[in-house]
């Protein structure tokens, strides 16, 4: 069976990701993957690397688990062979991953209408994992009431305290990189809910998870809907998505 991972040209986080992807193949399900021109996306090489993160760079970069799984996945056929976003067809699919990022590339994904149309039509009677940015795109996706896919649902999202803390650290010489909009994540996605206490925070985050560590990490579950925070997520919100799946 097919998860369709909808990805942005350039800036995708690349843990939120790989990390699904590779445990996603090791369950044996395919992958494929989608662009807006059917073009291999590019993840954000300040994240890959963490130049340019300053003193920070050790907190704020992808680990080394998540850099080796973004290597195996940007050398794989699914990745290098995309499908183009107008391209997809979404009967298709057994369900979707949406990953996050937050540099400035990101925004053709998060606005994008097709891509929304995605998660409208899977979250009907499919499994729909969105973490960190990516829970923007359930968030802005409309029900045939005009009313937002998380309307009644519970889900988390990238922590208002998160970006805010990640800009303050580094806003003196990247400005504005991790606000990638002047309403905080947390803030937009709450704003589409029909109560405010549908959004569920988890316990502070305070490390990465792992597959040995599954507890270090939260996502927050609503039928076949998973959402998660951040990177330091991504293992727990894998392995929530694949027991719907």
């Amino acid at each position: 069976m097919k998860i369709l991972v909808p990805l942005p040209r350039r800036d995708f986080d690349p843990t939120e990701a790989a990390i699904p992807w590779k445990l996603t193949r090791a369950a044996g399900h395919a992958v494929v993957f989608a662009t807006p021109d059917g073009a291999a996306a590019r993840a954000d090489e300040r994240i890959l690397t963490g130049r340019g993160l300053g003193p920070w760079k050790t907190i704020l970069r992808a680990d080394t688990r998540a850099v080796a799984a973004h290597g195996e996945m940007a050398r794989s056929d699914e990745f290098l062979k995309p499908l183009r976003w107008d391209a997809v067809r979404v009967e298709e699919f057994g369900g979707m991953i949406l990953p996050g990022g937050h540099a400035p590339g990101m925004k053709e994904y998060l606005e994008s209408p097709l891509v929304q149309s995605f998660a409208a039509r899977m979250i009907i009677d499919r499994p729909v994992g969105a973490i960190c940015h990516g829970t923007i795109v359930v968030a802005r996706a409309r029900r045939a009431d005009g009313k937002s896919l998380l309307h009644d649902r519970r889900t988390t999202s990238l922590l208002r305290s998160q970006e805010l803390a990640a800009w303050a650290l580094t806003a003196l010489w990247l400005g504005s990189y991790y606000r990638t909009y002047p309403e905080t994540v947390e803030d937009e996605v709450r704003r589409n809910l029909a109560n405010p206490s549908q959004f569920e925070k988890g316990a502070a985050p305070m490390r990465r998870d792992s597959p040995e560590d599954l507890d270090a990490g939260f996502a927050c579950l609503d039928g076949n809907y998973v959402s998660a925070r951040w990177p330091g997520d991504a293992h727990r919100f894998a392995r929530e998505f694949l027991k719907r799946f």
